[in-house]
């Protein structure tokens, strides 16, 4: 009879399998990413085609807010200044490092061409600056809890739009070249204009994979049970041998990071000028409502909760002088509703109409479990079962 190594030894993948297993959802988020941009959205139009990439942006923004407010119980209304420092960064990269290397600020070179290779390079600088605003902004407030996490994340992000508005105005390339940093140069209160337009519809939802990615793991790995451990009773979770603080901090940077990828992507987005009064106070609550709609921890609900919050502006265009209350409406009876929100804590494929009817096409998988042949010794010592009991069972 095998002990428990060699049984565990059974089922571990081997180094090929592991790999596969870990980059299948990476290579059908691209593959997902490129049907959208290269078959559904010019059958759409221009329009639709806008609005799927306004919800893969959406997606991106709730997403990674889930990550601290949805896994760690905290209270941040503070996302959209993150959104901001990350926008801010890659349009600053893109604008004046175009005039730098070919001279005008222009779209350069077709999809994945020089430009478009700088435009991601930005993001992931936007995104880097962001985390490193969220470490310094979380090392000394996530001690906090509560309403005083709230208030300090509302001052980080009111501060940073402040200072963005006191920055001077967007160069014009013959001005660049002669001057010794453009870091101020940021447009100030009018925003920042002729940012050039790179967000496609497949970078958008690249990143929509990885942010996806990252949450699930995040929440089913054991960094991820510490968190929620954190957002249950954080009192016990200290008591079990937690560090909270480090924990939270690092839900904090995690989701800053991915707050100013999405910046970056809002920023270079079609006819968009960089405007810190549209990344205000407002876009923080908006962005607060998909995780509260959705449910606070469920990705899936936040991704539900993001589709239908873009989409319903648009349904209510129509009512242009009653379309606010509508769809404020809206959400009030969602709330009464369901206060837990859309799933709650749960994932789409925990609810019961998934379970009936979505899960059985896929069928059952069932690992054979090593046991030693049945005795007639032990037949006879089996309990009887009675007919309720075997359906139980079943």
């Amino acid at each position: 009879m095998m002990n428990l190594a060699e049984r565990v030894a059974r089922y571990r993948p081997t180094a090929p399998a592991a790999l596969v297993r870990s980059l299948y959802p990476l290579v059908i988020g691209f593959a997902i990413a490129w049907f959208l941009q290269e078959l559904l959205a010019p059958l759409l139009g221009p329009f639709p085609a806008k609005l799927v990439l306004d919800i893969g942006i959406a997606i991106v923004l709730a997403s990674s807010l889930n990550i601290v407010n949805g896994f760690g119980g905290q209270f941040s209304i503070g996302h959209a200044g993150f959104m901001m420092v990350g926008g801010y960064a890659c349009a600053w990269l893109t604008y004046y490092g175009s005039i730098e290397l070919w001279g005008s600020p222009e779209l350069h070179g077709g999809f994945l061409g020089g430009g478009d290779l700088l435009f991601l390079g930005g993001c992931v600088l936007g995104g880097t600056i962001a985390a490193l605003a969220g470490l310094v902004v979380g090392l000394p407030s996530l001690r906090l809890r509560g309403d005083y996490l709230a208030i300090v994340t509302l001052g980080f992000g009111e501060i940073v739009r402040v200072l963005v508005q006191q920055t001077g105005d967007v160069q014009y390339k013959e001005d660049v070249h002669g001057m010794a940093s453009t870091i101020g140069k940021l447009g100030g209160s009018l925003g920042f204009g002729g940012v050039p337009t790179y967000t496609r519809i497949f970078y958008v939802y690249v990143f929509v994979a990885i942010v996806l990615i990252v949450a699930y793991r995040l929440k089913t790995s054991s960094k991820g049970r510490q968190l929620l451990a954190v957002r249950e009773n954080e009192v016990a979770a200290e008591a079990m041998g937690i560090n909270t603080a480090r924990v939270k901090v690092t839900s904090f940077v995690t989701a800053a990071f991915f707050a100013g990828i999405g910046g970056g992507l809002f920023a270079h987005e079609l006819g968009t000028t960089l405007n810190p009064r549209e990344l205000g106070f407002q876009k923080s609550i908006d962005l607060v409502i998909m995780v509260v709609l959705g449910g606070m921890g469920s990705i899936t609900g936040v991704v539900c909760a993001a589709i239908a919050l873009t989409i319903m502006p648009e349904l209510f265009r129509s009512f242009s002088d009653y379309r606010m209350p509508v769809y404020a409406l809206a959400l009030i009876i969602v709330m009464i509703v369901r206060p837990q929100g859309l799933f709650g804590i749960r994932e789409l494929w925990d609810l019961g109409v998934w379970k009936r009817h979505i899960a059985p096409l896929f069928g059952k998988a069932t690992l054979p479990t090593a046991t030693a042949a049945p005795t007639p010794e032990t037949e006879k010592a089996k309990p009887g079962l009675d007919p309720t009991d075997k359906e139980d069972l079943e």
